[in-house]
């Protein structure tokens, strides 16, 4: 098969084209030919060793379309995703809808689902309550802010960092959209929300503005934390700033989620179901040749993508 492998720790620039014998299935496992496979930014921080360091050699990816040999579109969590065959896990194997593109499929996989458990269990949305969604045109946000709606808020404000972006936000369904850099944060998105502080913030972005989200979340509101794209740590919470406030913050990492046998299937149908209906949109935001994966991740790192990236073998 053809696969892309590292045998070092870095950037991009490891990422390296090569052959390699077709994975043998256990006997819990199924083999498939992938259609296509997802990359994300948590792809680019294990082959620099940040997150989850592999063991090397290592084929990055986690997340394929394929068929099984008899016929069989499916969808799956994988070991190694960046290859021409990949390995899922029969318990956790989905039949992907042929009217869904593989594209699509894989927005929903780990970024739908994160998006779906932000708002329904880590947040615990209320009907009528506002949500902000920072970085709201990438992969989680896109979808987090048609997720939002679909689960009653009654206000949706979206932050990016480009009039582009911005427009995405819009056009999927928030009801604004604002400029998502710390300075000004709180009194951007209270504007936006009519004068309000928000109930739910949702921030992958971490550092300067998850310290200024802070500041524009209302009283028994929940600020959720879910990566750190900035690659700078928040102040610490003042646990007596919280207290006066009435706030909550909480962190939230879908992997543990993932890791149970079966144990996304009945909310990924739940969310091709919305696609397949037209609720919700997932956006595929590029395409690459398998050789061209390299590029794929500059581009993430860069922030120059929005909506779900994926490689084509």
């Amino acid at each position: 098969m053809r696969a892309i492998q590292i045998t070092r720790l870095g950037g991009p620039e490891t990422l390296t084209e090569t052959e390699l014998p077709d994975p043998v299935p256990g006997q819990d496992e199924v083999l498939v030919d992938v259609e296509a496979a997802g990359v994300n930014f948590a792809d680019a921080e294990r082959v620099a060793g940040t997150y989850l360091p592999p063991d090397l050699p290592f084929i990055p990816g986690s997340e394929v379309v394929g068929r099984t040999g008899d016929g069989r579109r499916v969808m799956g969590l994988a070991r190694q995703g960046y290859a021409s065959k990949a390995l899922i896990k029969a318990d956790d194997v989905v039949e992907l809808p042929e009217e869904i593109g593989a594209g699509e499929g894989l927005a929903l996989l780990v970024q739908g689902l994160t998006a779906w458990h932000l708002l329904g269990t880590a947040a615990r949305l209320r009907k009528g309550e506002s949500v902000v969604v920072n970085s709201a045109a990438g992969g989680v946000g896109h979808l987090a802010v048609q997720l939002a709606r679909e689960l009653g808020a009654g206000r949706v404000i979206a932050t990016a960092s480009s009039e582009e972006k911005l427009d995405l936000a819009l056009s999927l369904g928030a009801d604004a959209a604002v400029d998502g850099s710390a300075e000004g944060y709180a009194e951007r998105v209270i504007e936006a929300n009519l004068g309000n502080r928000a109930d739910v913030i949702l921030d992958a972005v971490g550092g300067p503005v998850f310290d200024a989200a802070l500041g524009a979340v209302a009283a028994f509101g929940r600020l959720i934390s879910y990566g750190t794209a900035s690659h700078q740590d928040p102040s610490p919470v003042d646990v007596e700033r919280l207290s006066e406030s009435n706030v909550a913050v909480a962190g939230f990492w879908i992997r543990p989620l993932l890791a149970q046998p079966g144990g996304y299937r009945a909310q990924l149908n739940e969310l091709l179901e919305l696609t397949v209906t037209g609720r919700i949109r997932p956006i595929v935001g590029g395409e690459y040749a398998l050789s061209d994966a390299r590029t794929a991740l500059e581009d993430i790192l860069a922030r120059r993508t929005t909506g779900k990236i994926v490689l084509r073998p």
